[in-house]
């Protein structure tokens, strides 16, 4: 299993099949809510492509979102990857990719059923606060990149 950063159109392509797979098909996200203008090339953001022997099983992106602040998003697994630690593969490529950059700090919005899987990798609630995103419950949370 490997994580790679995106760089071409086809693998652009690949992330959005697995998050219309799991986002759109899965939990009912509407296709408008889930591709925006950070989809719209490579490089509009920084996209991460999860690779086993070479077939696309997960993807991800990150984005600035403030001076020394990654925010990192769209972090979708298929189904018959999950608990195979795809997503933690992914997180991580992204963290170490946002730190090489100069980034000191990543957040991310997390769907409340994934609180837990992301406290495991050290991140942390900014608050108590929950809120609705594409009609999910979300929570805000944060973890130190140095």
């Amino acid at each position: 299993m490997k994580c790679i950063a995106v760089t071409d159109s086809a693998q652009l392509a690949e992330c959005l099949r697995i998050r219309t797979e799991v986002f759109v098909k899965e939990q009912g996200v509407s296709i408008d809510l889930e591709v925006d203008e950070y989809d719209a090339s490579p490089t509009a953001c920084r996209h991460f492509l999860a690779l086993d022997e070479g077939a696309p099983v997960g993807a991800s992106r990150w984005r600035a979102y403030k001076h020394g602040v990654a925010k990192l998003q769209r972090i979708a697994v298929l189904a018959a990857y999950r608990g195979r630690s795809v997503g933690r593969l992914l997180v991580r490529a992204m963290e170490a990719d946002a730190a090489a950059q100069g980034y000191s700090e990543a957040i991310l919005d997390a769907q409340c059923s994934a609180e837990a899987f992301y406290v495991k990798l050290g991140y942390e609630k900014v608050s108590d606060e929950t809120f609705y995103d594409a009609g999910i419950l979300h929570v805000r949370m944060r973890h130190s990149l140095v």
